[in-house]
């Protein structure tokens, strides 16, 4: 119409279709068009997308399934570390005290038959409860390892038994992911291919326990001073609670801190052995905290390694090999020594030195007439300061202390000591032997019995001779200075530079040989000094304290006051 405002067709044109309208509206109706579009795709597709994931997933595991059994068939299960077959030789004495031992480690292996059961469930316990039922493995134990090695977090524990195996004596100590899962495919396989008692016996002849001891045999002796055999409910589960961290635990005993701890996790030991019926409501109701030998030791023994050495030599050569290859062979050396007579002859010549610096040396051997075992062997006052045996190589002058035997008839090996001056006083204490059985001689030795995994190597057997006639024999008792009983006391020597004194009855013979030395100083030499005047004293004491040891049915009258001098 005429006069019509304009704008009204403008507005009308703007809100038209296909006009455009505003810009916001028309990007809003874009977007909802393409949403709309990529809904109804999505419907379509998702079965295929579902699929295609899936496909995925299933290839993944595959693929991991068949790598995981690629390596396990190619993983072979290693020999063990040459360190952890190497084991120690141990010494006892005739009545199976522990002595000492020789080796590289201290360690010897033993058959699980020989480890009370009891001992077996308190290890178990204590590392791996599952140990009779998992398949050598504890899944949530690798993987919190291995999150800790990725996240950069502390050493994580928690292996199975057979784990700490693989890892102690068959792979390196090393921490990564790669030997951890090395370390996983051997224990599964070991698990499937050998017992769980066998397993359990290569643990625990392997797993460290402090104090040095590698194997149940070595940490029952260090703790306890007992073979593995002979360990209590008690002892085992103390010795199965320090496993967890052996140079922390091993200090109990001696530090009070050290024992409470381990004390709280014994308790926790027993207490499972109880739960799994290992041992009875009774013996957990019996069991107290074992006592503990001291740690660490004090000074080594000096007597001691006398002893092992003249042992060690001895027992090599009766099985044909080197010191070294019976050090490292996981022996057991029974020996003819009697540790308590031995303390008692050390005792009266425990301080060596006398007055002005002058070192008083002795030298004292006990041997059994008509056998020839060797019951003590006192060589020097400490090994560490004199590696030298007096007893068995030293040459002391004997003076009047072969008297008795040059009037009488003599046979080899006899026949060559007369023309000695200085014998050794092994070989005078034998030929003492010789006359108070008799006249049948006897070759001395040191070694009894050796074994190795419970079978006897060797057993020895008195090689004997008749070196002198009976007649003899008795006159050379006649010739001694006795007192009444069937015992004989013979004092003689070389002036005042040595003393001789020797005690027998038909059951042992005990020979001294005491001579003093001026140490060397500088350029001097060592040199001979004058016996100190208790020197006969002091010889007195020590054949009388070895005699009533060891022949404790004959009563020695005055210490020996009887003896007299002969030279």
């Amino acid at each position: 119409m005429p006069g019509t405002p304009s704008w009204r067709g403008t507005r009308a044109e703007s809100a038209a279709p296909g006009h455009g309208g505003r810009p916001g509206a028309r990007v809003r109706s874009g977007l909802g068009r393409i949403v709309r579009a990529r809904r109804v795709k999505a419907r379509r597709t998702r079965g295929r997308r579902l699929r295609h994931t899936l496909t995925a997933l299933l290839v993944l595991v595959l693929t991991l399934v068949g790598a995981g059994l690629v390596a396990y068939r190619l993983t072979g299960i290693p020999k063990p570390h040459p360190e952890t077959a190497m084991q120690s030789t141990v010494f006892t004495d005739t009545r199976g005290d522990y002595l000492g031992r020789r080796g590289p480690v201290d360690r010897q292996e033993v058959p699980l038959s020989q480890v009370p059961r009891y001992v077996q469930e308190a290890v178990i316990a204590a590392e791996n409860r599952s140990f009779r039922t998992d398949t050598g493995i504890s899944p949530t134990a690798i993987a919190r390892a291995a999150w800790s090695t990725v996240s950069g977090g502390g050493r994580q524990g928690g292996s199975t038994i057979t784990q700490q195996y693989v890892k102690n004596a068959l792979l390196s100590p090393e921490q990564s992911l790669s030997r951890k899962a090395r370390e996983a495919l051997i224990a599964i396989k070991l698990d499937r291919t050998v017992s769980k008692n066998e397993i359990l016996a290569g643990y625990l002849n392997t797993v460290y326990f402090g104090r040095g001891a590698a194997g149940i045999q070595a940490a029952a002796r260090n703790y306890f001073g007992v073979d593995a055999s002979a360990l209590s409910v008690s002892q085992g589960a103390a010795l199965a609670a320090v496993i967890n961290i052996p140079s922390y635990y091993e200090k109990a005993g001696s530090d009070a801190a050290v024992t409470a701890k381990l004390t709280r996790r014994w308790e926790w030991v027993l207490d499972a052995m109880a739960d799994s019926g290992a041992i009875t409501p009774a013996q957990r109701a019996a069991a107290r905290l074992p006592a503990f030998r001291f740690y660490p030791p004090g000074a080594t023994d000096g007597q001691r390694q006398y002893l092992i050495d003249a042992a060690s030599a001895e027992a090599a050569d009766r099985l044909g090999i080197t010191r070294d290859e019976l050090a490292r062979g996981g022996y057991t050396v029974r020996t003819t020594f009697d540790l308590a007579a031995q303390d008692a002859a050390a005792e009266p010549v425990a301080d060596p030195t006398g007055a002005k610096g002058v070192v008083l040396h002795s030298a004292i051997v006990a041997l059994v007439p008509g056998d020839g075992a060797v019951r003590v062997l006192y060589g020097g006052a400490d090994y560490a300061r004199q590696p030298f045996n007096d007893a068995l190589a030293g040459a002391v002058e004997a003076g009047t202390a072969l008297e008795p035997f040059t009037r009488v008839k003599l046979r080899p090996p006899l026949t060559a000591l007369v023309k000695r001056a200085a014998p050794t006083p092994l070989s005078l204490a034998a030929a003492y032997a010789a006359a108070a059985s008799g006249g049948t001689y006897a070759e001395p030795y040191t070694v009894q019995r050796i074994t190795r995994d419970g079978r006897t190597l060797y057993t020895a057997r008195p090689h004997t001779r008749t070196a002198m006639d009976p007649f003899s024999a008795r006159l050379v008792a006649k010739l001694l200075h006795s007192a009444g009983g069937s015992w004989g006391v013979f004092t003689g020597g070389a002036g005042t530079r040595t003393l001789w004194q020797t005690m027998y009855d038909a059951k042992l013979s005990t020979t001294v040989a005491l001579f003093a030395q001026h140490p060397a100083h500088g350029r001097h030499p060592a040199r001979i000094a004058q016996l100190p005047s208790t020197a006969t004293n002091t010889a007195a004491n020590v054949v009388a304290g070895v005699m009533n040891r060891l022949d404790p049915v004959i009563v020695w009258p005055n210490q020996g006051a009887r003896a007299t001098s002969g030279g």
